[in-house]
């Protein structure tokens, strides 16, 4: 029986409730982002930022094929519109990641030759390798990279791991694990004042002399090349892999970007950067409270760390000599000063994105605070993470801002982003909806059940939202010794009038209910999962009908219902 046939049979309640369409039954929502979302989608009457310090109340956004289709008030839904109810949400744009190592390997070092020179090594021993791409490195199915998605992040700058010329690094979605998610490749050049252990360079003035020697020799290569290809009776050049590699940065086309762990080694980067003209990202910015100024002169980007020092003078004891009292009010000003980098970056004017490079997904949301309590708006704050660095990687045209055409990538969450009660609920990643655990509000007549929210015991009224329109019934719970039983009514699908179910497998837990049912129709048992978020009175969940696709569900506890 071919999946037409099937929906047919299930009737007016299947129609009003679990309708797919032939030509969308491989196209819906998929919690589990497995499958991206093909059919019209639609995230009706939310809070929706579309850029920092642009917010739209009472809004929709429309998506389809991973592309956003309209955003705004009044917009007419195509019928067949899979909607979710964004009363409760708040909508941002999909957080991007100035530089990230999240999923990617370091290559294994070449074993060295038995006539090695320590003073003279080959560039791949001496970590000098910009051939190097770092898709070949990624692991797109890391843990990491599921758990920075789950932090709010939808596009990652990946840095390939290595020595001082690590090599070429590579833009990419965090979509469906089955995609390669690729939005550009060889992006940039990546660097560090890394040396190699036992030889040449293996100090930073030695990284430097090294990073000037190829630098130059990849020009001259490249005026070589030039010469021989435009005249004739000149000896054939040779070809060098990593000055060719190198050929990009000398002209313009893509930036190098520097690792930086202190205030000393920004000012040799951006020596280099004034001595030799290339375009310069500083990946990792800490103490930049005393390079601001030059940063400016060399209209460098700047990616700011997402880790935060500890306040190491908070465990100190009063009784103090003055030296020591001195040494602890240095420490003391410097932690202070580490947390207003942000907001001096913002003051001073520089457009600086965050990166996630050395920080943990723990940490995010409470360092940016930290940040916006010592002196950056919430607006920059939002803006070093979306629209900042889709400027600084030249992807502003699909990223950065919810916008009609750009890519379907946003952050959905349950209260105003920097806010303490805010938690990510959904996260939609190139048209891929990502679905994640929220823990519910403390319910306002306290605990009455034990599984966090007010007792589930009595008659519910639903609803569940479908492309075809509304359709409910009622729930009935009792809470028995063995646990809770229930019964579900529904539209019968043989057309009369309501039928009735045994609700199955009823789990309340943390503020979750769960629970399933059979639907017969034309011989065949369907089955029905539900599950969602129980806060006091109000049940705001999902209801999945197998391979059919799933609908939003919400019920209310009708009044003078005694809790159990």
């Amino acid at each position: 029986m071919n999946i037409n046939t099937k929906i047919k049979l299930l009737g007016s309640f299947i129609v009003a409730v679990f309708f797919i369409a032939y030509s969308s039954v491989q196209a819906q929502s998929d919690p589990s982002g497995t499958k991206r979302v093909t059919s019209t989608y639609a995230i009706k009457n939310a809070t929706i930022t579309t850029s920092p310090g642009k917010t739209i109340t009472g809004a929709t956004i429309l998506f389809k094929d991973g592309l956003i289709q309209a955003v705004g008030t009044n917009i007419n839904l195509p019928a067949g519109t899979d909607v979710i109810d964004g009363d409760s949400l708040f909508i941002y744009p999909g957080f991007i990641d100035g530089a990230s190592s999240a999923g990617v390997t370091r290559p294994s070092e070449p074993e060295r030759p038995a006539n090695f020179d320590s003073s003279n090594p080959s560039d791949e021993l001496a970590g000098i390798t910009p051939w190097r791409n770092v898709i070949d490195q990624v692991d797109m199915n890391n843990n990491a990279i599921s758990d920075w998605r789950k932090a709010g992040f939808t596009v990652a700058h990946m840095i390939p791991d290595g020595g001082m010329i690590s090599g070429k690094s590579a833009i990419v979605v965090f979509g469906s694990s089955s995609s390669t998610n690729i939005l550009g490749q060889n992006t940039a050049l990546s660097t560090r004042f890394r040396g190699s252990r036992g030889m040449y360079p293996g100090t930073p003035l030695g990284v430097m002399a090294k990073f000037r020697d190829v630098y130059k020799n990849t020009e001259l290569s490249a005026k070589h090349q030039n010469i021989f290809a435009s005249n004739v009776g000149l000896n054939r050049p040779e070809i060098n892999k990593t000055y060719e590699a190198m050929y990009p940065v000398i002209n313009k086309n893509i930036p190098v970007i520097f690792e930086v762990s202190n205030d000393l080694e920004i000012r040799r980067a951006l020596r280099l950067q004034k001595e030799l003209g290339f375009n310069l990202m500083l990946l990792g910015v800490t103490e930049v409270d005393k390079v601001i100024s030059e940063i400016k002169a060399a209209n460098a980007t700047v990616l700011l760390a997402l880790t935060l020092p500890e306040d190491k003078s908070k465990n100190k004891s009063e009784k103090l000599n003055e030296e020591a009292q001195g040494r602890t009010d240095r420490v003391k000003e410097a932690y202070e000063t580490a947390l207003k980098q942000a907001g001096m970056l913002e003051e001073a004017g520089i457009k600086f994105g965050f990166t996630t490079s050395g920080a943990k997904t723990g940490d995010l949301m409470k360092n940016i605070k930290i940040m916006i309590d010592n002196g950056l708006s919430e607006d920059a704050a939002l803006a070093a993470l979306t629209i900042n660095n889709a400027q600084n990687l030249g992807i502003q045209k699909f990223a950065g801002t919810l916008e009609k055409g750009k890519l379907a990538n946003m952050v959905i969450t349950t209260a105003p982003l920097f806010t303490e009660d805010a938690q990510i609920k959904h996260v939609v990643a190139d048209g891929y909806v990502f679905d994640y655990e929220t823990k519910p509000k403390k319910a306002a007549n306290g605990n009455k059940n034990g599984n966090g929210a007010a007792g589930v015991s009595g008659t519910w009224e639903y609803v569940s939202d479908t492309p075809a329109g509304s359709s409910g019934g009622m729930m009935t719970i009792d809470n028995s010794a063995t646990g809770y039983e229930g019964t579900i009514t529904y539209d019968d699908p043989a057309g009369n009038g309501k039928a009735q179910a045994t609700m199955k497998n009823i789990t309340v837990k943390d503020g979750k209910m769960s629970f399933t049912f059979d639907v017969s129709a034309g011989g065949m048992e369907i089955s029905v999962s539900v599950n969602g978020d129980l806060t006091d009175d109000q049940f705001t969940g999902r209801m999945s009908l197998a391979e059919f696709g799933s609908f939003p569900l919400t019920a209310t506890k009708k009044p003078n219902q005694s809790n159990l």
